[in-house]
């Protein structure tokens, strides 16, 4: 099930980084910096809401697949990461910060693989922390990229911050409730 609509919406996330990256190559005299920040901050607000709905729309249309399953996670992971780069590149957040998001996806990601290797992949299984970690990134990261003052009252570039951290936090609880599952299977496979 390689193309149908919830897949190509999945696919669609994968293909929306370079879109997202290439708007701040823009030049100047094309577009400002505010504009650069508002176009990629709705980009990624819409293609981040494709996650929710891909999900939906396979189990509403009957169209679940284990490749779908598979893509899925990728899509999301591929798209943070990439955004967290930008921001770093823009001085938006800290290589810190970006490091420990970065290396949780590299590291959980290993880990699953080789738990379903050993047939104990539902001791990985995503549980409540990862969820409320990829919620409050979702949220900061368009907060950073947007960089300015939101309905006149918000300022982006503080609750980003603010928000970025809480997500780097909330990612080293998720990777070290996902390594405390799997541990006694790792010992277990070790004798």
């Amino acid at each position: 099930m390689f193309l149908t609509i919830p897949t190509i919406m999945t696919w669609s996330r994968i293909f929306a980084i370079p879109l997202i990256v290439g708007v701040f190559y823009l030049p100047e005299s094309l577009t400002s910096q505010a504009e650069k920040n508002l176009i990629a901050t709705v980009m990624f607000v819409f293609f981040a809401a494709t996650d929710w709905l891909d999900g939906y729309l396979a189990r509403k249309l009957n169209q679940t697949s284990a490749f779908g399953a598979f893509l899925d996670p990728v899509a999301d992971k591929f798209l943070v990461c990439a955004c967290v780069l930008v921001l770093v590149h823009l001085q938006r957040t800290d290589v810190f910060v970006a490091l420990i998001i970065i290396g949780r996806e590299i590291a959980i990601s290993a880990l699953r693989e080789w738990m379903a290797q050993i047939g104990a992949s539902k001791s990985v299984a995503v549980h409540m922390v990862g969820k409320l970690k990829t919620v409050v990134q979702m949220v900061a990261i368009p907060f950073l990229l947007f960089d300015g003052t939101l309905f006149g009252l918000i300022n982006t570039h503080q609750w980003g911050v603010g928000l970025i951290w809480i997500a780097a936090v909330l990612t080293i609880w998720s990777m070290v409730y996902y390594l405390q599952k799997a541990i006694p299977e790792i010992r277990s496979k070790a004798r």
